[in-house]
């Protein structure tokens, strides 16, 4: 019992000081720029590319999986 007490106290001391991993918008701007170069996006693609990039939606990536087949009859 003690020890979830101490664990408990450890994490409030620290749980405020650790960093966030929340990113600044100038963090994001060096990544968009990495990718923008990475890709040799120029002009109108590079534009297109890195307001798409900046923006703040939470786009999914991809395809999504289709799902499982289902498992075969159980034979007897």
């Amino acid at each position: 019992m003690l020890r979830f007490a101490v664990a408990g106290a450890v994490l409030a001391v620290l749980l405020p000081i650790t960093p966030s991993f929340a990113v600044t918008a100038k963090e994001k701007m060096v990544t968009c720029k990495f990718g923008a170069d990475d890709q040799k996006l120029t002009g109108a693609m590079r534009a297109k590319f890195m307001k798409k990039c900046m923006s703040n939606k939470d786009e999914p990536r991809g395809a999504p999986m289709a799902p499982p087949p289902p498992p075969p009859p159980p034979q007897h």
